[in-house]
């Protein structure tokens, strides 16, 4: 398979957490955002939309969109299984997941920093409020519905690493960035240290890539 990802993309970053706790092997495809090269001819023939991340099966299909990817490698590749066996269980992850990568993520992304930045001439204390705010209340959410659920265990939702963990990790990486002080949502911060304590999780991360500046 071949994996176009980009160190700083926190998309890329659930899907390379997916494939190291599968121990799926790919080749990994450099696509440097901020030189502009998702807008390149080369990549746009493999994803129209010019986002990351996108999988290239070893069968020529191309998949894009991050849960898209990671529910079809948890199908191609069940073991270990990134949701829960009862449908209840697997909603609450698929919801969880949901919250971050939907509903939160997207509003920290270059292309909507650019937006800011160029079209609505934002200052940059103005775009660090914005990225704050919408930070901070996903982090809220997240922790209104994982503290004290009967479902809560070590990780998101029981005793092992699911797609719920995969995107939380990102989020509050991305916070941790911004230097938001993670003390306000407890269970947040304990899930968060305790799958990054994981080597699937710790070599995932956006600073251990070979893309990553040196002094990022």
């Amino acid at each position: 398979m071949k994996f176009f990802s980009f160190w700083r993309s926190l998309a890329s970053f659930r899907l390379r957490i997916a494939l190291n706790l599968k121990d799926l092997p790919v080749e990994v495809v450099f696509v440097d955002i901020d030189a502009n090269a998702h807008r390149e001819p080369a990549y746009r023939a493999v994803n129209p939309q010019m986002a990351l991340p996108a999988l290239v099966t070893d069968d020529g299909v191309t998949l894009f969109q991050s849960l898209a990817i990671l529910e079809y490698l948890d199908e191609k590749y069940p073991a270990p299984p990134l949701l829960p066996a009862d449908p209840a269980g697997r909603a609450r992850v698929r919801a969880l997941a949901l919250m971050v990568a939907c509903e939160g993520h997207p509003l920290l992304t270059p292309r909507v920093r650019r937006y800011l930045d160029q079209e609505l001439n934002l200052r940059d204390a103005q775009q660090a409020a914005w990225r704050r705010h919408w930070t901070v209340e996903t982090l809220a959410a997240l922790e209104g519905h994982l503290a004290g659920h009967k479902d809560t265990g070590r990780f998101c939702h029981g005793d092992a690493p699911t797609m719920a963990d995969i995107c939380m990790v990102g989020h509050v990486t991305a916070a941790v960035n911004q230097q938001i002080e993670l003390s306000t949502w407890p269970t947040v911060k304990r899930i968060f240290e305790t799958a990054m304590a994981l080597p699937a999780f710790a070599s995932a991360h956006p600073l251990a890539q070979p893309d990553a500046p040196r002094s990022a």
